[in-house]
């Protein structure tokens, strides 16, 4: 029984051992695994800070400014035309009767009498370029004149009433006989048993012609009005109207009846 026991004391005793040695070794496993991390998420935090090193730009240093040469302005050359046009005066003393015309001294007033250009005179003598050429133009001064429109003529009066109205020659019946003899029937109105009365208006003018012929009212048919104003713009010459003694234009009123033979 004391043997059995001891067994199992010393079992026990083995086993916390081994128990202990366990739980050593995990707390231990776990230590080192919880280093291992650490040391992982540092090297990986100090890689990120130094790529966000190395990908920001360097600041651009700015260039000094430079000091800014002041240039001298060049003086001005003039052309050799020019200098070779330029006349030098030298002073000389000299008899009066060597002293050339051209070489005389001239007063402001002859001065500003002088016409010809400097450099013009004696066909451009201040140049030796006998290929130049100057030409003095002369300046034309034009005026003009208001252009005159034309008058218009007055519009002729044409009078609607007047003390003698125009007369057809030979009267009325000799009117009515010459339009009942020009008129043509038209035959589409004449097929329809169409009729009926146009009045014509037109101007019978000083000279007694005939003019401006318009329907003041119609028929009720087209092909009659347009036949009605034919006839009367064929009317032959009238006695012109007159008023206190002179030929003057009237208008004239003529009505125009279109009627079929046999018809009621």
């Amino acid at each position: 029984m004391r043997r059995t026991s001891t067994q199992r004391h010393n079992k026990a005793v083995i086993y916390t051992l081994i128990g202990a040695i366990i739980v050593a070794a995990l707390a231990f496993a776990g230590m080192k695994y919880s280093t291992y991390l650490e040391q992982q998420r540092l090297a990986a935090l100090q890689a990120e800070q130094e790529q966000v090193m190395v990908e920001m730009p360097e600041e651009e240093q700015e260039p000094e400014p430079e000091n800014e040469r002041l240039e001298q302005p060049k003086p001005e050359v003039l052309p050799e035309e020019v200098l070779k046009s330029v006349k030098v005066t030298e002073l000389a003393i000299v008899e009066d009767e060597k002293v050339k015309k051209e070489d005389e001294i001239k007063t402001q007033d002859e001065l500003k009498q002088e016409t010809t250009a400097f450099g013009q005179k004696d066909n451009d003598q201040g140049t030796e370029d006998r290929n130049v050429t100057r030409t003095l133009k002369e300046e034309v001064v034009v005026e003009e004149k208001p252009v005159e429109k034309p008058k218009e003529k007055p519009k002729e009066e044409i009078f609607k009433s007047v003390e003698q109205m125009p007369q057809f020659p030979g009267g009325d019946a000799a009117l009515m006989k010459w339009l009942s003899s020009h008129i043509n029937y038209p035959a589409m109105a004449a097929e329809n048993n169409v009729q009926g009365k146009v009045i014509v208006q037109f101007v019978v003018d000083k000279a007694g012609k005939v003019s401006q012929a318009k329907v003041a009212r119609s028929s009720g048919d087209k092909s009659l009005d347009n036949e009605a104003l034919r006839v009367c713009r064929s009317l032959p010459n009238f006695t012109p109207g007159r008023q206190n003694g002179q030929a003057v234009s009237v208008w004239y009123t003529l009505p125009v009846t279109f009627k079929l033979e046999g018809a009621n």
